[in-house]
């Protein structure tokens, strides 16, 4: 039991570390608006490329929820832009087919 708090604690402090060096370094200067835009379309892109490697796998009878999930939160990104929204919406729609079959 010791040793899985130990692991634990050390991968919580190798994932926390890189994300407060930035944090404390680059808190006083100014970012390049190129660079600003490049950071607001990371999570977009990593989102997409979780999506498409998982329609892309589904096979059998989870490639009908995986559509279905796939336009709900496609149609619910174009009208409202929100991701963590569009993301909630495509789950459920999926594991409401997925309920209904």
């Amino acid at each position: 039991m010791k040793s899985y708090l130990v692991l634990i604690i050390g991968m919580m402090v190798v994932t926390y570390i890189p994300r407060l060096v930035p944090l404390v370094v680059l808190s006083d200067k100014p970012i390049n608006p190129m660079v600003e835009r490049f950071l607001k379309y990371i999570p977009y892109t990593a989102l997409s490329a979780l999506i498409v490697r998982g329609v892309m796998e589904s096979k059998g009878e989870l490639l009908v929820p995986t559509f279905v999930g796939l336009a709900a939160s496609a149609i619910c990104s174009w009208i409202k832009g929100s991701l963590i929204l569009s993301v909630a919406v495509g789950i459920v729609t999926s594991l409401v087919v997925i309920s209904l079959r």
